[in-house]
Formats: structure tokens, C-alpha cells, sequence
């Protein structure tokens, strides 16, 4: 982990691995001092306390949680009164999808010589993936804390003269998506709406709505994007990621077009020039979705988690590739 400012106010904590799990966190240094993501446990959380800790004054009075993911809110409950602020879905969906009793469950699974061949035997790719995990991450301790203020559309903040603009655009890669602007500042925090050098996920939502949130970024002209993961960019990072995403459902639509699978199709579809960001195996996600559009369901449908981390495994080794997740 590693503190690097972004404009005379904000500062990011980026996470250098890059791979799942690994979300930065930002901090607006003004009125009392605003945390953007709380990391992924208790560990990372108090060495992003830390980093900031060299610019700040003191313990922050706000929290934003950019969206319900449980590597952008495992940390909260280290901000005792602070407040924490988030889109109004975020709540109920973190019960949901951040309760941090079955991520725990599985890294004490895969630390178990017998659990784990068990595991490795029925589900290979979640017990790599749980293996990854366990070489970072613990999540021992950890509690769910919930925001304390919600919104609906946009909320603003003013610190000291400094307008901060919270911006629903969910959902897109989760329900709760909230991107913060700080005018001013030039500097946009994305969250997970936007990876950089690493393949993008998405839960919930659909690519267009995606490319509009991503269009939105662009028309804020920063100077700076923090990312939910990977470094530092510029509008640059901004429109590759959408190249990718546009350049995935294209060859999505000839591979579905051709009745292969979602699976088939993710083996098939060469990487291109994205084959050099972390996790490509992870095409299958994007590629699983693209195909739901297809045939036309939900975009909230639920996924297999285990199922999507096994066939990402299937892909990696199909490509001959490292599995990563």
C-alpha cells in the first residue's frame, strides 16, 4: 500500500497488488476530513489510517462508501462516530453481499490442509481464489457498520469552501455506484466503475448504462481519476476502460451469435491489447454478461459466485494463463 497525493486536498491510498480485494481509498483534506472506502479488513484499513494519517489533522468526521462491495466497507467500524455516508441502497445490499461471514468462512477453509482439498476437488476455482485471498487478507474481527446518511441522486458536501458532489450512477458495476467530484480540485474518485490495469467485474446493471457512467466521468473533466483499483489515471483511463468493455460485447455477440456459451465464448475471445491487465480471466464476467443482455434478462439477476470463480479458472487454464483473480 502506498499514500500518493492527488491534488493540493486529495489523497489516495492504492493498493499495488491490483488484484481482487485490493481497493484504493481516498481522502479529502478539508472541514474535518473525508474518507473515501474503508478498505478490504481490519489490517488494511489501519495502514490506510496510517498513511493518511501522515496529512491529516485528525481522525476524519466523514465516511463515503462508494458502493455495498465488502473490500470498500470492511474497515468502517474502525471510524467509531464518524459519519458514513452512501448511496440509500447500499445498507440493505451490504447485508447481502458484504457479510464478511462467508468470506471468512472460505480463507479459514482454504487454511485447512483437508477443507481445502475437498474444496479443490468440487470447486477449484473458488479454492484458488480463497487461496489468493489468504495470502493478504484476514478477516477476523470484522464487523458490518452501515452507513449513517443516505441519498438519493446527489449529495453535496461543503468543507470549508470546498464543494465535494456525491453522483449516483448505479447501477453499473454494483446497485449503490457513487462517484465523488471534487470541482475545485480537478479530481474525480470512481470507485468500482472504473478499474485501471486490471479487467473490470460488474455485478449488477447493464453496459450501457456503464458506458454512460463512464461518459459522465469524461464530461466532469478531472485532471485526476482514482480508481476503485489499480493507479492513478486521467481521462485516459477513463475511455480504455470502455474500449474494453465495448470491444468484450462485440465479440460477445459473434460468439453468441454462433451458439457457443458464455464459457465457450470467454475461452475463444483473444484478450487483445488487455491481455497485459491483471486478472484477463476475469473476460468471463464481462463476457456472462454481455450474454444476459442477449437473451434479454435481468439485469439484477443473481450470479453463481462459485460458479463465476470456477469458470474464470476454466478460462485461465484454457489460455494457458496464471490463475488470478
Amino acid at each position: 500500500m502506498k499514500l500518493q497525493q492527488v491534488s493540493d486536498n486529495c489523497f489516495a491510498v492504492l493498493n499495488e497488488k491490483n488484484r481482487v480485494c485490493d481497493a484504493n481509498s481516498g481522502l479529502i483534506n478539508r472541514g474535518g476530513g473525508v474518507v473515501i472506502d474503508t478498505q478490504s479488513d481490519l489490517a488494511h484499513a489501519r495502514r490506510m489510517i496510517e498513511l493518511f494519517g501522515k496529512v491529516w489533522p485528525a481522525m476524519p468526521k466523514r465516511v463515503i462508501n462508494t458502493h455495498e462491495d465488502g473490500d470498500h466497507v470492511w474497515g468502517n467500524q474502525l471510524f467509531e462516530g464518524a459519519e458514513i455516508i452512501a448511496h440509500r441502497s447500499v445498507p440493505e445490499r451490504m447485508k447481502h453481499v458484504a457479510n464478511p461471514e462467508e468470506t471468512r468462512h472460505l480463507l479459514h477453509g482454504v487454511a485447512n490442509e483437508a477443507a481445502r482439498k475437498a474444496l479443490q476437488a468440487l470447486h477449484p476455482g473458488v479454492a484458488a481464489a480463497g487461496q489468493q485471498l489468504l495470502e493478504d487478507y484476514n478477516l477476523d474481527g470484522v464487523e458490518l457498520v452501515m452507513p449513517t446518511t443516505v441519498f438519493d441522486t446527489r449529495y453535496e458536501l461543503d468543507l470549508d469552501g470546498t464543494e465535494v458532489h456525491l453522483i449516483y450512477v448505479g447501477p453499473c458495476h454494483q446497485v449503490g455506484d457513487t462517484v465523488i467530484h471534487v470541482p475545485k480540485e480537478r479530481v474525480v474518485f470512481a470507485g468500482d466503475v472504473l478499474f485501471r490495469h486490471c479487467t473490470p467485474m460488474g455485478w449488477v446493471g447493464t453496459y450501457e448504462k456503464w458506458f454512460q457512467c463512464l461518459d459522465l466521468i469524461v464530461q466532469l473533466n478531472p485532471e485526476v481519476v482514482v480508481p476503485g483499483h489499480g493507479p492513478l489515471c486521467g481521462i485516459e483511463g477513463v475511455t480504455e476502460m470502455k474500449a474494453y468493455l465495448q470491444y468484450v460485447r462485440e465479440a460477445s455477440k459473434k460468439c453468441f451469435d454462433a451458439g457457443l456459451t458464455s464459457l465457450e465464448a470467454a475461452k475463444r475471445i483473444d484478450f487483445g491489447p488487455y491481455g497485459e491487465w491483471r486478472a484477463p480471466a476475469r473476460i468471463f464476467m464481462n463476457v456472462e454478461r454481455a450474454y444476459r443482455e442477449f437473451r434479454n434478462e435481468p439485469a439484477d439477476a443473481p450470479w453463481d459466485h462459485a460458479a463465476v470463480f470456477d469458470a474464470v479458472y476454466e478460462v485461465a487454464k484454457a489460455k494457458g494463463i496464471e490463475v488470478e483473480y
